[in-house]
């Protein structure tokens, strides 16, 4: 799963990106410096594993992972070629979900492309051009499949062209796709398109040192009032104080994030919020070799679970022995939880829960 950061220039992209990632993405005070996008796989933050790594002496812990891609900043006119334009707009539509970053702090001696702090206009100068990028794409759709129906006679294709064109009339307003009620087979068809206004978002609010105790200010308040509207996620956060503690070992980074009195940093807090919004859960293998978190969608039923490990679980799945992760810790041990009661043996149909401790039955 792909997550794109994208913003205007010099919002903290680039920096949220080096933080998330410590991969050392370039940044420099001047727009367009992300020529490509830099690429970097993040763990997501999982206490579960640290326990069960220690109940089984495990050799090795793999938590589960998400890629974000750091994506060059927008400017108005993008969708007509403006800045680096539809060179990046074609890098937003290969990532399943958006991170808009949005400037929330004063400071004169880092430029702003547009000469001012205003997260609503913002927001909305990105929120415009990639809507517009999308009706240029709907409308050569629309033409298409209509041609279709016409030439074919195939009136299935009428499903296409009617949602076609109700997300066309929303996007000729200066709407989001997401923003529309789909049903479950709409859903499916709109996937296929790979609208960038149609990609979940999650908005950060990139703050000041001095606004982090109280994780607002009026910027953010902005921010939060639109992603209200859109039923959309607001993470406040510093990227200054980010890449510091990702700069830190993990001893330094418990101890420094004691000292701002936080429990979880921003970019934890990102990460999981991100996890969410793609509907994702872990599920759990646990032994002296290995203790594994395994990223699966909410709803995936335990063949296809099975199936993440190898191709081979999923074809030959017999059974799954599976406990719940708390049981199992309270238990103290599998065996014991076996005689307690708390092992399940679940069979085709059983629809996986976040924290399931499983082990596999399957034939060779």
């Amino acid at each position: 799963m792909k997550i794109g950061v994208v913003g205007l220039p010099n919002v903290g992209k680039s920096s949220l990106f080096n933080a998330i990632t410590n991969a050392g993405a370039e940044s420099s005070n001047y727009p367009f410096c992300t020529i490509e996008p830099n690429v970097g796989v993040v763990d997501v933050p999982d206490e579960r594993l640290e326990v069960l790594g220690k109940m089984y002496n495990t050799q090795k812990i793999t938590p589960a992972v998400i890629e974000f891609v750091d994506i060059a900043g927008l400017v108005a006119g993008a969708s007509h070629g403006e800045g680096l334009g539809n060179k990046f707009l074609s890098h937003i539509r290969e990532v399943d979900a958006i991170v808009h970053v949005v400037r929330c702090f004063d400071n004169d001696k880092i430029i702003h492309v547009s000469g001012s702090i205003d997260p609503k206009r913002d927001i909305e100068t990105i929120e415009m051009e990639l809507a517009l990028s999308d009706l240029e794409q709907v409308e050569k759709y629309l033409e298409k499949n209509s041609k279709l129906v016409k030439t074919t006679g195939d009136k299935s294709l009428l499903v296409t062209v009617n949602l076609l064109s109700r997300v066309k009339e929303v996007l000729e307003k200066g709407g989001q796709a997401r923003n529309l009620d789909y049903t479950e087979d709409e859903q499916k068809i709109i996937k296929n398109f790979a609208l960038l206004t149609a990609k979940p978002v999650i908005y950060v609010a990139n703050i000041g040192e001095d606004d982090l105790a109280k994780e607002t200010n009026k910027y953010v308040e902005v921010v939060k009032e639109i992603a209200q509207k859109e039923n959309a996620k607001v993470v406040a956060l510093c990227t200054k104080i980010e890449e510091e503690l990702a700069s830190l070992d993990k001893d330094e980074r418990q101890m420094f994030k004691e000292e701002l009195g936080i429990k979880s940093s921003g970019l934890e807090k990102l990460v999981v919020a991100s996890y969410d919004l793609l509907g994702l859960m872990s599920y759990l293998t646990a032994g002296e070799k290995e203790v594994r978190a395994w990223t699966i969608t909410k709803g995936t039923k335990a063949p296809q679970a099975a199936g993440k490990i190898h191709t081979d679980f999923e074809k030959g799945f017999i059974k799954a022995e599976v406990v719940s992760y708390d049981d199992l810790v309270e238990a103290g041990s599998f065996l014991k939880a076996k005689e307690k009661g708390k092992v399940r043996m679940e069979g085709k149909d059983y629809v996986m829960q976040d924290g399931d401790v499983v082990l596999f039955r399957f034939n060779n």
